[in-house]
């Protein structure tokens, strides 16, 4: 049997790394592949993220103020 410092020091890593462990089991993980976004363990747990329905085209003033700039003659477009 291991006495005194040794024996605290081994006790301490041993500790130190169930710990880990079951840190790292409870939490999950999430992890970015190649741009690629892995779920975590909980996924199923996760709130559903909704996007109400819009325009799927987001520069609908932009693109309307590029058509009239056109359909105006040369001169007028200073």
């Amino acid at each position: 049997m291991i006495y005194g410092a040794k024996a605290k020091r081994l006790l301490g890593g041993a500790v130190l790394g169930l710990g880990l462990l079951a840190l790292g089991g409870l939490g999950g993980c999430q992890v970015d592949v190649g741009g690629q976004t892995l779920p975590s363990a909980y996924y199923m747990q996760d709130d559903v993220q909704y996007f109400a329905p819009g325009s799927e085209f987001r520069l609908a003033r932009e693109a309307a103020a590029l058509k009239q700039a056109a359909q105006q003659p040369p001169a007028a477009r200073r």
